[in-house]
């Protein structure tokens, strides 16, 4: 009995000491646009408007009582504020284009929910603030955040768990491979599910934004 204790053990503690082998959840880009034409018709129109910049045709398209976070700064007023709208920098034109172009579904009460990594994330990739959805394929998963860094592998739309001791930086996301080690991804090709997304509703037979919002 004592050494068949000691065996368990002894096997436990090999084990402890191997590296933790993460699985990635595979998430693919999923675009439900086309199931609505008119749906379709109006984001592509939006679409257009964003990269254009064309102020008007924007706001024409947003809620009055648009959701623009979680307290009590909703509304199109807030909006034009929060976004500073009038401002020719305004980050408004690459947030709400990057939010547009990266797919999404229709929701049970109609809506539509975009980018497809909110609204199709996955139960079994976890907590949202503490994984990110790589948006590519075959993306390359760098050993530092540097572009001539050595590359460590590549992987293609998934999730991965971030690496919260290292918040690289405006260009880079820190990550955990599946081994356990560490590695960097472009921003571009990483994208969490807590970040900016929007809603659409169709409203007096008339779609609009309804929201844009990040967090939780």
């Amino acid at each position: 009995m004592l050494k068949r204790s000691w065996l368990a053990a002894s096997f436990v503690g090999v084990m402890l000491a191997l590296p933790v082998m993460l699985q990635a959840a595979p998430l693919l880009p999923v675009d439900e646009a086309a199931k609505q034409p008119d749906f379709f018709t109006f984001r592509a129109q939006l679409q257009i408007a964003v990269a254009k910049r064309d102020k008007a045709a924007v706001l024409a398209v947003v809620s009055k009582t648009v959701q623009n976070g979680y307290g009590d700064d909703n509304g199109i007023d807030h909006f034009k504020k929060n976004w500073a709208i009038d401002k020719s920098n305004s980050e408004l034109w690459e947030t709400l284009g990057t939010v547009l172009a990266l797919g999404g579904s229709f929701q049970s009460d109609g809506s539509f929910a975009a980018p497809y990594v909110a609204s199709s994330w996955p139960d079994a990739a976890g907590d949202g603030f503490e994984n990110t959805a790589i948006v590519g394929n075959k993306v390359n998963v760098r050993k530092a955040p540097k572009t001539d860094s050595e590359v460590l592998q590549t992987l293609s739309y998934e999730v991965v768990p971030v690496d919260t001791t290292d918040h690289g930086n405006d260009a880079w996301v820190a990550i955990k491979l599946p081994d356990g080690k560490k590695g960097y991804v472009s921003r571009s090709f990483a994208r969490s599910p807590v970040d900016y997304r929007a809603s659409f509703e169709k409203v007096n037979g008339r779609w609009q934004m309804t929201s844009l919002v990040a967090g939780d």
